[in-house]
């Protein structure tokens, strides 16, 4: 089933893409409430589009089985239980159908960018370094990845010189994904060719912070700045 959309377009031409998932029992819109509050106003540019979709209702086992809005089921919220392959191949529809919408209404896959809240850090992650190696960038925020997931499995088995550039924020004060998984997970992936920056959070539990999403807005200009602000290559 495709995910329900809440869209900030650009403001002016469209050049580039964020696709922002929300942590697990949480939708969209109130992910892109949650930023406005943040920020005072949205996250927006004159060029980038930014995505905030909603995950169909499922059966989530944390919850004893009630239906929520999550992106993937899972034994429990913990870095060492295994990874549900089963649940994730089916989030990774809903995930691939996001993307082949931009690039078919032209934004090419190194102008589009992932990233997420908790469970939706995770679903960037698998995104990035396991579906669509080919992206721009990758951020999670207060996220991990279990121990045996595919993700590093795909990097083992897939080495290449182009990744997409992580992103990693996360709560000193976290209690319900501890900060040294989301560092475990950063190591991890770093050891696999993965570049990027880990940026701890002080006295912050699990939540957007006003400096991690500031950090993060300069942070999407860089990579996908404006095409007319690009140097074209001197032959």
């Amino acid at each position: 089933m495709k995910p329900a959309l809440k869209t900030i377009n650009a403001t002016g031409k469209h050049t580039a893409s964020v696709i922002f998932f929300h942590g697990s029992g949480d939708t969209g819109p109130n992910v892109l409430e949650w930023v406005r509050f943040l920020l005072g106003r949205d996250l927006e540019y004159p060029h980038i589009k930014i995505i905030y979709p909603t995950a169909p209702k499922q059966k989530y086992t944390p919850l004893d089985g009630e239906l929520s809005n999550v992106w993937f089921d899972r034994k429990s919220v913990n870095i060492a239980a295994p990874e549900s392959r089963k649940s994730m191949s089916q989030c990774y529809d809903a995930v691939n159908q996001l993307i082949d919408e931009e690039v078919s209404s032209g934004i090419p896959l190194n102008r589009i960018i992932v990233g997420g809240f908790s469970m939706g850090g995770a679903v960037a992650l698998h995104t990035g370094y396991h579906l669509r190696p080919s992206l721009a960038g990758v951020f999670a925020h207060s996220s991990f990845l279990n121990r045996g997931s595919v993700v590093y499995e795909s990097l083992a088995n897939n080495q290449t010189d182009s990744l997409p550039e992580l992103r990693m924020f996360h709560g000193e004060r976290d209690t319900l994904v501890p900060q040294d998984w989301g560092v475990e997970t950063f190591e991890s992936l770093k050891k696999l060719g993965v570049k990027g920056t880990f940026h701890p959070l002080r006295n912050t539990l699990h939540e957007l912070k006003t400096a991690s999403i500031t950090d993060l807005e300069k942070w999407i200009q860089e990579k996908l700045p404006p095409l007319e602000n690009q140097v074209p290559n001197k032959l």
